[in-house]
């Protein structure tokens, strides 16, 4: 019997029960579609996360550190001598950016509002990958200047003047002092909605009471790549600026979302290949199921088994029909379980952006391996859960096979 033949017959068999086919391939097929859709949840998840992370990827924040240095006199602060240091002494910074920052009172005539304020550079909204809803940013003039302006947070604009709209151009008084609303930035969710950002000086001069003390520097690394040494860089430089040879009692703290990052994401691909084979052991079920409908399939074609034989049809064409068999019932359920697992990715990538701005960027990413991997898992099964009763039919004795009823 040829391939094409044995391919014919198995296909004809599945018509003449279909009903049973079907609930038979039913494990195979919901296995294969969970692991494809769960692994492609796994990978949009992680798409999401990282677009929205990764602008932020190549930024090292230092920080003073809290409370004295053990062993020896209090910690010395950050400064803009430091700030001038690393633009020099770090050639992976794109950009070096210091902040002052604190806690004050925004108030109007009528409304008060507890705000983070933050000073700096006309380059911090395009470092912190912050955008604006209205107006404009302080620009490198008014930084000079020491302009008594301010961009503020949704929120503070919010509970202030009623919308951004309505904050626009208005004025707002920041630990007693009058300021100019400029523009109002987009959200980011919570702290980030509370900032009120003002030019370095400005802040220093009129909400901090004036010196050169920092309480952050950003640094932007090139690219996300040039992070590590990078931030090499700016500990060597930091340490001997600092006079601090043991490690142990630096006065300052370096952090970066590279590393956080990459923890995430391994993390993240433990729990989609954990999920992944939470869903497989359907796959397991569909196989036994395999098992059952073909040991039943032996059992019902018993004396056709017995005529075969008896007219000469070897061991190998028994063994060869009824293991064609299985894999063409284990690979249309899993084609089907393609079929269903990309369905729903492509779904859940459309109706996403219906729930908002929280997943709106969120989208299912079918993986051509799961697709692949959980394809040929269902073959496999087919012909591993089809060879003992293959093997078994092939066993068969004509004259004991002729005898069955």
């Amino acid at each position: 019997m040829s391939l094409r033949e044995a391919v014919r017959i198995a296909l004809r068999g599945l018509r003449a029960h279909r009903l049973r086919s079907v609930l038979t391939m039913l494990g195979i097929i919901i296995g294969v579609a969970a692991v494809i859709f769960l692994v492609a949840i796994g990978n949009g998840v992680q798409s999401s996360v990282n677009a929205k992370v990764q602008p932020l990827a190549n930024l090292i924040t230092i920080v003073p550190s809290t409370g004295n240095v053990p062993g020896g006199g209090p910690p010395k602060d950050l400064i803009d001598d430091d700030v001038t240091a690393l633009r020099k002494q770090v050639p992976d910074a794109a950009a070096v950016i210091p902040a002052a920052t604190g806690q004050a009172l925004a108030e109007t005539d009528t409304t008060q509002f507890r705000a983070a304020v933050i000073g700096s550079t006309d380059q911090w909204l395009a470092v912190s990958n912050r955008d604006l809803q209205v107006g404009s940013f302080f620009d490198e003039a008014q930084v000079r200047s020491i302009a008594r302006v301010v961009v503020i947070g949704p929120t503070v604009a919010s509970t202030l003047f009623g919308d951004a709209e309505g904050a626009l151009s208005q004025t707002v008084r920041v630990n007693h002092q009058t300021f100019r609303v400029i523009g109002v930035m987009q959200s980011v969710g919570e702290p980030g909605d509370n900032d009120v950002v003002m030019p370095l000086d400005t802040a220093r001069r009129y909400v901090f009471g004036g010196g050169d003390k920092l309480n952050q520097i950003i640094v932007q690394a090139t690219q996300a790549a040039a992070v590590p040494a990078a931030e090499q860089d700016v500990i060597r430089t930091l340490s001997d600026r600092h006079r601090i040879q043991d490690p142990a009692k630096r006065d300052f703290e370096v952090q970066s979302l590279r590393s956080r990052l990459d923890t995430f994401n391994q993390i993240l691909q433990l729990l989609t290949l954990f999920t992944a084979s939470v869903a497989a052991i359907s796959l397991f079920v569909g196989a036994i199921g395999v098992l059952n409908i073909m040991l039943v399939s032996v059992t019902e074609r018993t004396r056709e088994i017995g005529i075969r034989k008896a007219i000469g049809a070897t061991r190998r064409a028994i063994l060869q029909q009824f293991l064609i068999e299985s894999v063409v019932l284990a690979g249309l359920g899993g084609i089907i379980g393609v079929g269903v697992g990309v369905g729903l990715s492509v779904l859940g990538a459309a109706i996403a952006p219906s729930f908002g701005s929280t997943v709106g960027t969120f989208a299912p990413a079918v993986s051509i391996s799961s697709v692949l991997l959980s394809f040929g898992i269902s073959l496999v099964i087919g012909l591993v859960a089809g060879g003992y009763p293959a093997n078994r039919a092939a066993r068969l004795r004509p004259v004991e096979a002729l005898r069955y009823e």
